[in-house]
């Protein structure tokens, strides 16, 4: 089969080019954020500051295995962007909360989320846009 009809090779490819675009901005702009997934992961955090947030939440909204959460979230604890603080409703679950550093680097992150957004919305119209959305959440639905 030709790569160019590939659906998941077309996927992985875009994916890869995005994070190497996001971790090259973000680098070059912010030499103390390691990764763009630590930087959506302050987005998520901060987009949900108003209930607890735990480890299983980010497992779930970015489709990743318990071990690369807790690899994430283990550096994120040491370059204290996070916290890790337990809630009197059940002592086994921690949640997770932004630290002051955190809080002033997301406003940085946005801005380099929103350039590679630009990047890559470029040339295309709000219908190309919408149905390529539609699209995609139809593949992920099926993949699940």
């Amino acid at each position: 089969m030709k790569h160019d009809r590939e659906v998941g090779f077309k996927v992985r490819t875009l994916s890869n080019l995005v994070k190497r675009k996001l971790d090259s901005i973000i680098l070059k702009k912010h030499a103390d954020t390691p990764t763009i997934m630590h930087g959506w992961v302050i987005d998520y955090l901060y987009d949900n500051q108003d209930h607890d947030v735990f480890q299983r939440d980010l497992e779930q909204k970015f489709s990743i295995r318990r071990s690369t959460a807790t690899a994430i979230l283990q550096l994120m604890e040491k370059n204290e962007l996070i916290v890790r603080q337990s809630v009197d409703y059940d002592a086994r679950l921690k949640k997770l909360q932004l630290t002051n550093k955190a809080l002033e680097m997301h406003k940085l992150v946005l801005s380099d989320i929103a350039e590679i957004e630009n990047m890559l919305k470029k040339g295309i119209s709000e219908k190309e846009l919408d149905d390529f959305l539609a699209t995609i959440d139809k593949m992920i639905e099926n993949i699940k």
